[in-house]
């Protein structure tokens, strides 16, 4: 029996107790957070040994059942196997743990697994972005699947076009994009692949809709000043909040690109920073002074000296891992509550940026490098909001003001 923190640990996994308890204070966990972890590995290791298992028996498939055990038994925390990754890694290099067994993969997913690494590969796109391709095609590939397998072979052009129409009606319209568009993408995987005889890309069908039919919905200078006041400064969480919401109303940036940002992608010599943008393409921006302070101050009093990974941004609760696209997106959500302004999301801010410049007198060219822009197209939509240079194109209506 050891005790530590509040804990007393019995069982097969007490010896491993102090080492743990070294590993959660390393990653940044306080005391109280790292007692309640320890709280959880000391109720495991009594259910091992009410169990009479070992921690050689400790395979996913036995923790899957004590967690399944700690639902059933009304416990609201500590519920996945999530909460396991410390002790996890933590006896995974002592050998403890035996190796996982290989799982083998059925036809769709052992299929969606190649193309997946496709995608990353030949393609470039982000770990999301294969994500949601994979996900928007496996019914697709699931209604391929008989009893002698997946039949790709005698796969039609009709077969194609009734999938589409059987699964897009009753979509968002960005939804049902984002389905033909990956089944264009596979079926040119495929064809390449050599699994289907033809290229059918042409059989799926198009999704109407239109581009530049909605105003990017940018912030006023009152708004943007409020949205910034909204993070307290005087503590951590609000300075990196700052530093944030600053990047991405000043240079225009995604969600994504600000959570890849590495240390490593400031050049404070030269007053630079490298934005890794879509398609992984690396491009240099200029660092505002403004933005360079925020970040700077973040650095030196914000970010936690228990930081893992080389990312500026982090999670505020340990572990400290580089926070997500999603993270930052929520960050923008949270200071649009604060500042009483409602749901302000992350792209919001980009568009912010465009109109900020846009009403300055930027040409289209100079927002379209700025936000780096593939086509004129996408920065076309930004010429919707500058009212004032319209006006002077609209023509007086017939019988007002002529005196006719």
């Amino acid at each position: 029996m050891v005790k530590i923190y509040k804990s007393v640990l019995v069982g097969p996994l007490e010896s491993y107790g102090p080492e743990l308890a070294k590993e959660l204070e390393r990653r940044g966990y306080t005391s109280f957070s790292a007692s309640q972890h320890l709280g959880f590995i000391a109720h495991l290791s009594r259910w091992m040994l009410a169990e009479n298992i070992s921690v050689a028996e400790l395979t996913v498939p036995v923790l899957e059942g004590y967690l399944a055990g700690r639902r059933a038994a009304g416990y609201v925390n500590y519920r996945s196997l999530k909460a396991l990754r410390p002790l996890l890694e933590l006896l995974a290099p002592l050998g403890v743990l035996p190796v996982p067994e290989e799982v083998a993969l059925g036809p769709v997913e052992a299929l969606l697994d190649r193309y997946r690494s496709h995608l990353l590969a030949e393609r470039g796109v982000t770990v999301g972005t294969a994500r949601s391709y994979t996900d928007a095609v496996r019914p697709f590939l699931t209604g391929r699947l008989g009893t002698d397998g997946l039949d790709l072979v005698s796969l039609t052009g009709a077969d194609v076009t009734a999938h589409v129409g059987a699964v897009c009606p009753g979509r968002a319209t960005g939804t049902a994009k984002m389905i033909v568009t990956s089944l264009r993408s596979l079926l040119n995987f495929l064809h390449v692949e050599g699994l289907i005889g033809g290229s059918l890309t042409e059989a799926v069908p198009a999704v109407a809709g239109w581009r530049l039919t909605g105003l990017p919905k940018g912030l006023d200078p009152a708004q943007v000043r409020a949205l910034l006041a909204s993070c307290d400064r005087r503590r951590a969480t609000g300075r990196r909040d700052y530093a944030i919401v600053l990047l991405l109303l000043r240079l225009g940036l995604r969600a994504g690109e600000v959570a890849r940002l590495s240390l490593d992608d400031i050049d404070w010599h030269h007053g630079e920073l490298v934005v890794l943008g879509k398609g992984n393409r690396a491009e240099r921006l200029p660092l505002p002074a403004d933005v360079g302070a925020a970040i700077t101050t973040y650095l030196q009093r914000g970010r936690p000296s228990t930081a893992q990974g080389r990312t500026v941004f982090v999670r505020v609760k340990a572990p400290h891992l580089a926070l997500t696209p999603g993270g930052v997106s929520n960050v923008v959500f949270d200071a649009g509550q604060r500042a009483g302004l409602g749901r302000i999301h992350a792209h919001r801010l980009r568009h912010t940026t465009a109109s900020s410049m846009l009403s300055s007198g930027a040409s289209m060219a100079e927002i379209g490098q700025v936000l780096r822009h593939r086509s004129a197209l996408s920065t076309a939509l930004y010429a919707k909001v500058d009212r004032q240079a319209l006006s002077v194109l609209a023509r007086p209506w017939p019988g007002i003001g002529d005196g006719s």
